[in-house]
């Protein structure tokens, strides 16, 4: 998951990246509106954990601009200020969540989660397509009842796919959700290839079927429909 952190206190917005990088997360920093919102021009992102108050600009301008421009971002918003009004503000202007610092960063992790489930996963911990199951509590992935050995960018591939069925994913795109936006400027993306052969031959070693069909000069799609021919 691709998280971008807009918080202007250095040593707290620090601690946050270093917290959800230890947890897999790809992390990137913003600290002033005009940066943030250079960032959101350019890139996407899962989730965004948004501070209303920054140097140069209100936070809720920026809610704003996310809502229009990236609305299947989740956005968390940290905030200083405990003012009913600012809670309610950002909730009616798109937010899918509030915390009020301080915080626990184990709190902010589990409502990070609890977020993704109920927009991307439709409130449950287990995706299931036909016999293959992903557990996002314990990253587990199985083939019916086998436990495949997956690593952990291999189930956030197999995720990737499974949340984008039948969506064309550019070798582009799933390099930068797994690996961050630094991908842009590489020459080419074999290794993306050598994760999806790996996760190929992980699940039909398994006995599941493969389902991730190669699209020529653009990327893969994880099939859903019949693929019998």
């Amino acid at each position: 998951m691709k998280v971008l952190i807009i918080e202007d206190h250095q040593e707290l917005a620090r601690n946050i990246h270093d917290f959800l990088a230890s947890e897999g997360y790809i992390c990137e920093l913003c600290d002033t509106f005009d940066a943030a919102r250079e960032k959101l021009e350019l890139f996407s992102y899962d989730c965004i954990l948004l501070d209303i108050s920054l140097p140069d600009g209100n936070g809720l301008n920026l809610l704003n601009l996310i809502r229009t421009e990236h609305p299947q971002s989740n956005v968390l918003i940290i905030s200083a200020r405990n003012a009913l009004d600012d809670k309610v503000a950002g909730l009616e202007n798109g937010a899918d969540d509030y915390l009020t610092k301080p915080f626990h960063l184990a709190e902010l992790h589990a409502r990070i989660r609890a977020i993704y489930r109920r927009k991307n996963l439709e409130g449950a911990n287990i995706v299931q397509f036909n016999e293959i199951s992903l557990n996002t509590d314990t990253l587990e992935a199985r083939v019916g009842d086998k436990l495949l050995d997956t690593t952990r960018k291999e189930f956030d591939l197999l995720l990737y796919f499974l949340v984008n069925k039948n969506r064309v994913l550019s070798r582009q795109s799933i390099a930068a959700h797994l690996w961050g936006d630094y991908t842009d400027n590489l020459a080419n993306f074999d290794f993306v290839y050598q994760h999806v052969k790996n996760l190929r031959r992980k699940i039909s070693g398994a006995g599941g079927n493969d389902y991730i069909g190669t699209v020529y000069g653009l990327g893969y799609k994880f099939i859903a429909a019949n693929r019998e021919a």
